[in-house]
């Protein structure tokens, strides 16, 4: 999920019928037999049955990893961690059949045979991002739909427009530390810090917890102390779940503790880890490799210099081209299937690529400004709940940088910038840039409220929860007027203790 984002079944793909960049009828691929030798420099030559998405040689140039992966046709024999095999789908029409099917292929880790028999080991790095816990992503039928119910009946209840002032006023807020500079690491000043200031805001996480998530969802990302990073990540989820309890206020935490679904306090962490990964990590990502697409390409860079904000078509390109959860969408068969070509053996894990099927080779068409028919929000019942909140997130963030810094570039060439390893997201390790300073703008201290006007108590009080003030500060100096942005020639340019410990096949 990732991370990430959406509410009810997504809309990120067509339905069946016509649509948007539907696939060629009868389009798989070459076809080359599964021993076809891989081209030079990929990383399949440091040998093995399975190719290894992981190390710095997948992170430089992934895209070329997945054309030799289709050589095998619509799925391939990948290794996501040494010691962790999986089958990597790689077709978008074959990547809907797994994500359209729960029947067939369902999300529960406790299927995924290597872990519970022992061939991977409980500290491996992909066990924090693949094991179960009981939250909406990991679970099927019935369960699912309603954690999921929970999950999207509080996100809905977060007013869109003032989320988009809150984005803007934290946005100025960390513009301002380094507008005066000259020069920012926009990954590590800007697009990491944002999300997490609307999560702490959103959720009603104090800003004192902010070190502990990041350093946690950092770790089990990267794959570094993953163990360590889940234990850091649990303990500050449970004493969000323990303050909310104590002191519930108009936030997506204690909206989800007063749902009719009635979440244990087990269930409450779990679903806020699936929340604050799906809404952090990806959400980063998103905004920085959109950011890079505007100043690096020709057909954004030379709409800039114009006096166009073509943002959307940005995102639409970063969404298609280097979704920010790359390679995700865990399936295990819940029995031996013959899918494509290839027999699935059951309890085996079967990732969707979501990069490679948005740029299968068989899509009608490459045309991906307004065209949203891409997977980078997955599909099916599984479907991001929350990618318009992500989308909006991520425009206005972009936007108001712009906005401030109209003549921001790169500080190195793009070919230069550095990427973060891992075989499940596409995620910079910086980026760099310059800019003319600019003075910062003045400020006053606001205290925004996300709930929407029609969620005064009434009727129910278990699920119309008080709504006292905000119980967590907004960033240091946000500013005082949230403008919005837009376009024309007269403006300017512009988220365990015991209860969960780490799974261990029990």
């Amino acid at each position: 999920m990732t991370a990430p984002p959406p509410p009810g079944p997504s809309t990120a793909v067509p339905p069946s019928g016509p649509a948007q960049a539907a696939p060629r009828p009868g389009a798989a691929g070459p076809g080359q037999a599964p021993g076809a030798a891989p081209p030079p420099g990929c990383p399949a030559h440091s040998g093995g049955t399975h190719v290894p998405l992981h190390g710095e040689d997948f992170a430089v140039s992934p895209h070329s990893v997945y054309a030799h992966l289709r050589l095998y046709g619509p799925t391939a024999p990948v290794e996501l961690y040494p010691g962790v095999p999986a089958t990597l789908v790689t077709s978008y029409e074959a990547a809907l059949d797994v994500l359209r099917t729960p029947e067939t292929f369902s999300k529960d880790p406790r299927r995924w045979r290597d872990l519970m028999e022992g061939r991977v080991a409980p500290d491996n790095p992909a066990v924090p991002m693949m094991m179960y816990r009981p939250n909406a992503l990991f679970t099927d039928g019935e369960e699912h739909r309603r954690l999921r119910g929970a999950i999207t009946d509080s996100l809905d209840r977060v007013d869109p427009i003032a989320l988009r002032g809150y984005v803007e006023r934290s946005a100025d807020a960390l513009i301002d530390r380094f507008c005066e500079t000259g020069e920012a690491d926009l990954l590590a000043d800007y697009a990491r810090a944002l999300p997490l200031f609307v999560f702490n805001q959103l959720f009603g996480s104090p800003p004192e917890f902010g070190d502990r998530l990041v350093r946690g969802m950092s770790g089990i990302f990267d794959g570094v102390d993953a163990e360590k990073a889940n234990a850091e990540l649990t303990e500050a989820m449970i004493d969000l779940v323990a303050l909310k309890r104590r002191k519930p206020g108009p936030d997506v935490t204690s909206w989800l503790m007063a749902h009719p679904a009635q979440l244990t306090d087990e269930e409450m962490l779990h679903q806020l880890v699936l929340l604050l990964g799906a809404g952090t990590e990806p959400q980063q990502n998103l905004i920085a490799n959109g950011l890079r697409l505007l100043l690096s390409d020709e057909r954004f860079a030379g709409s800039l210099s114009g006096g166009s904000l073509p943002v959307e078509d940005a995102l639409d390109e970063a969404l298609w081209t280097d979704p920010p959860m790359a390679n995700y969408g865990v399936h295990y068969p819940v029995r031996d299937v013959d899918f494509r070509g290839v027999r699935l053996r059951e309890g085996t894990p079967v990732v969707v690529s979501f990069a490679a099927a948005n740029n299968d080779p068989t899509l009608v068409s490459d045309q991906r400004s307004g065209n949203r028919a891409h997977l980078a929000w997955s599909a099916g019942p599984h479907g991001c709940p929350a990618q318009n909140s992500a989308r909006l997130g991520a425009s206005v963030a972009i936007e108001r940088l712009l906005d401030r810094l109209p003549e921001v570039e790169l500080a190195v060439p793009p070919e230069e910038l550095q990427w973060r390893p891992g075989p499940f997201h596409r995620a910079l390790a910086a980026l760099p840039v310059r800019f003319p300073p600019v003075a910062a703008e003045s400020h006053r201290s606001v205290r925004p409220t996300l709930s929407r006007p029609s969620d005064e108590p009434s009727g129910d009080s278990r699920w119309n929860a008080p709504h006292p003030a905000p119980s967590v500060s907004t960033p240091p100096a946000p500013t005082s007027t949230a403008r919005t942005s837009g376009s024309g020639s007269g403006e300017r340019r512009r988220w365990w203790s015991s209860l969960a410990r780490l799974w261990r096949g029990r």
